[in-house]
């Protein structure tokens, strides 16, 4: 049976300098390896990218050196284990290297229906809604997971902390 509904994922950084300065070549090194790691995760359904295969073009806030980062998963638990349980948390544990602290939340999650592809107005607004709001059906995060829109149960269920805290 397929599922109905697929989660998307945001997260934005503020990179140090532009991508192709000097302080940014260990990100940009690392990209192509952790892309493909995310294209061949089990459950991975869809990332953002150009024809180079990385977001790093994308520019969809006034500040040019906020990154996004915008993909479709098929569980929690599946974009979880990418974030936090593989290669892609060596990345994460030197991120204070590349990216500044953001105040408040860096990343939203919703569930989408199979097969919709979220633009970046979507996820930009999906994440205000976050920060405006606080956790909901409309967003949230992996502190406070939400069921999918056709799950019997309504009630959000406690996820986890993030391993990797922001910089």
């Amino acid at each position: 049976m397929k599922p109905k509904f697929h989660l998307a994922q945001v997260n934005i950084g503020r990179v140090r300098a532009p991508i192709d300065e000097p302080l940014m070549a260990g990100f940009v090194a690392r990209l192509d390896d952790i892309n493909a790691l995310a294209d061949t995760s089990p459950g991975f359904v869809w990332r953002l990218q150009t024809e180079a295969g990385n977001a790093t073009a994308f520019r969809p806030y006034e500040d040019d050196r906020i990154l996004v980062n915008l993909s479709v998963w098929e569980t929690p638990e599946q974009l979880r284990d990418f974030v936090y349980r593989s290669a892609h948390t060596e990345v994460m544990r030197q991120r204070k290297a590349w990216f500044e602290r953001f105040s408040g939340m860096y990343y939203a999650l919703w569930w989408i229906p199979a097969g919709h592809i979220p633009s970046l107005a979507e996820a930009k607004e999906r994440l205000e809604h976050l920060r405006a709001h606080g956790e909901s059906p409309h967003a949230f995060s992996f502190a406070m997971l939400f069921p999918q829109p056709d799950s019997a149960d309504s009630a959000p269920r406690v996820g986890f902390a993030d391993p990797c805290p922001a910089a």
